[in-house]
Order: C-alpha cells, then structure tokens, then sequence
C-alpha cells in the first residue's frame, strides 16, 4: 500500500467528538477488542450523541485509522527501546548528557524532516518552513541555556569543593600558604 498525497481533509476519525475518539483509542490499545466489536461500539456512540449517520465510521476507515495509530505507536516504541539502548551503554548518565542526546536526535529529525520536505514535489510550503524553522530555534535556545545552567552548576561546584578545602585546611591548621595553594588547585590555578 502507497502513501498517497491526500487534500488534507480531515478523516472521519478526525472529525469525531473527543470523548469518543478517546474511547476509539483505548479500545485500539485494549487489543482485547476485534475491529468488528470496536465498529459496532463507536457506531452506537456517534448514534448515541446525535450524530448524522454519514459520521458513522466504515471497516475501511477503522482500519486505515488502526493502522496509522499502530504505526505511530510502533515508532513510540521504537524512540524508547533506542533511548534504553543508550541509557544502558552509558550507564546512568546525568540529565545534562541525556538532554544532550536527545537534542542531537532532535536536529537530526529536523534535518531528516527538511530533506523529506525539500523531496516533495511542491516544494516546501511556507507553513512548513515557519515551523520547522521555529523548531530548531527553540531547539538551539535550549541548548544555550543548558550550556549556560551546566557552566553555572560547575562554578558553584568548584566554589563548594574551594570552600570545603579552606574549612578542612583551617581545621588541620595547615599553613595560609598550603590553604592557599589547595585552593588554587580546586580552581585550577595552579602553574
């Protein structure tokens, strides 16, 4: 089966009141349910709410809506069994590195959605490019301010780690000098 370029319009599935599409989708996930038992239910439920008849939903509309949301669940599932394979080849890793990851699959869906825009035969949509656009400048606004939040949490560290030094020189009643030159160290100052 191809992946048609459609007008846009909005699929039956789309058009339905939340609290049934709700319901259609946790019937889908239930996976206890058969489309025949799913059909008949949300049938009743469009009939129940008042709903024109032509909203009732057919077998081929119910399966083309099945199929497009267990693809985008398989994807799901695909993003958190890669991100457990990189937890566990890095070990626990601190948030700042799993942001960081996460960031660069970020960029790299962004470009592949650029390349995949760029491919399509009416080029890309103003719309689209706004977007896109507006993604990777949020996405870059974040990483600044990530790097600014790490570089603040190593200066309070490295203060901590001089102020613990100096109390523990006092308490040893080390010399001024060696304080000093411990201090140093910590910071990084030394020649």
């Amino acid at each position: 089966m191809s992946d048609k370029n459609t007008r846009g319009r909005a699929s039956k599935v789309d058009l339905l009141p939340p609290d049934i599409k709700t319901r259609l989708a946790m019937m889908l996930r239930d996976k206890m349910f058969s489309q025949a038992e799913i059909l008949e239910e949300i049938n009743d439920l469009i009939r129940d709410c008042g709903l024109p008849d032509d909203m009732r939903l057919s077998k081929t509309g119910l399966n083309r809506y099945a199929n497009r949301m267990e693809k985008m669940g398989a994807r799901i599932r695909q993003s958190r069994e890669i991100a457990e394979v990189w937890t566990k080849q890095f070990g626990e890793m601190p948030q700042s590195d799993i942001g960081k990851t996460l960031m660069e699959l970020v960029k790299q869906i962004a470009f592949d959605t650029s390349m995949y825009l760029g491919d399509q035969q009416n080029g890309v949509s103003a719309k689209d490019l706004s977007l896109l656009s507006a993604a990777v400048q949020r996405l870059e606004q974040a990483e600044s301010l990530s790097f600014k939040r790490e570089q603040a949490i190593r200066q309070e560290t490295i203060k901590r780690a001089a102020e613990a030094v100096e109390q523990a020189g006092k308490q040893a009643n080390l010399s001024i000098n060696d304080v000093s030159e411990m201090i140093k160290a910590v910071y990084g100052l030394n020649s």
